[in-house]
């Protein structure tokens, strides 16, 4: 439907062809989120300096193609933002910093302002379509359930974190129609990803899940990030795991979530839109 390319390369890959700037490229971080604290221990590169490598992008882009044909890719791109899980996890839950500031409404307040903010920044850099993504369960985590759970065999979803991310999507629902009624010709979508989880962890078998408490990285019960690499011992079928690890959906249920973001939220991107065949840059 939106013919983007199979794989979005990261904006830092020194490698870049001008086909991959002018296609779509991926500003992401690993544990990052909207809050500048979130991860910033590792070096993780927060949201907020994600968009000043957007305007940097946005320079290299006019370089190839011109500054008006710069500005048509822009503005008819589809923008990805997904963050908020690590910002819970990092700051909230497991090492709570920002409780000694924050009720869990006023910091999912606090964040939604800064993402109501990063919108308008990225808006007046010329960017017009954006799908934001809500929180997943994060008490279904397993990392959220091990922190939670000495033995294993006790684990099981952790019900106030995600009514805590269920009422953080409802919040960001009515959100979104706020913001886009405030910037002219913007498409500002909410990209429910609760929803098509919570249907896997429930109803495991209707997808091939036998798993979903374990990642299939390691133990499954920790492991993240740098934690699972070429050393780490894997599951025998990972099309069997909801989780690859500790964190992060496999790729079978990647698929499945984006076949339901194909269904849900890619018309409401495409009203008004052309049926051009031509690709659509992704800028994740």
């Amino acid at each position: 439907m939106l013919n983007i390319k199979e794989t979005v390369p990261p904006f830092l890959d020194p490698s870049l062809s001008d086909n991959d700037l002018v296609t779509g490229v991926s500003f992401a971080s690993g544990g990052s989120g909207f809050d500048d604290i979130t991860g910033a221990v590792g070096g993780i590169i927060p949201f907020s300096k994600q968009v000043e490598y957007f305007k940097r992008y946005i320079v290299r882009v006019q370089g190839i193609v011109g500054e008006q044909e710069a500005k048509k890719l822009i503005s008819s791109a589809v923008i990805v933002i997904s963050a908020g899980t690590n910002d819970f996890g990092f700051n909230f839950y497991d090492l709570p910093t920002r409780r000694l500031e924050f009720n869990i409404s006023g910091y999912q307040d606090f964040l939604q302002n800064k993402l109501h903010k990063f919108i308008e920044e990225l808006y007046e850099l010329g960017c017009r379509r954006m799908a934001i993504a809500g929180l997943p369960p994060v008490g279904c985590l397993p990392i959220q359930m091990t922190a939670k759970f000495e033995r294993p065999h006790d684990r099981r979803c952790i019900e106030e974190e995600n009514l805590d991310a269920h009422v953080y999507n409802k919040k960001l629902a009515r959100l979104l129609p706020k913001i886009q009624s405030l910037l002219p010709r913007s498409k500002i979508v909410h990209a429910d990803v609760y929803e098509p989880m919570t249907d896997m962890i429930d109803n495991p078998e209707n997808f091939g899940f036998v798993e979903t408490k374990r990642g299939c990285c390691g133990t499954g019960l920790g492991e993240a990030g740098p934690f699972c690499n070429a050393l780490t011992a894997v599951c025998d079928n990972v099309l069997e795991y909801l989780f690859w690890d500790s964190i992060h959906p496999s790729q079978a249920a990647y698929e499945y979530i984006a076949k339901y973001l194909e269904t849900n939220v890619a018309p409401k991107l495409l009203i008004e839109q052309d049926d051009s065949d031509e690709q659509v840059p992704n800028l994740a």
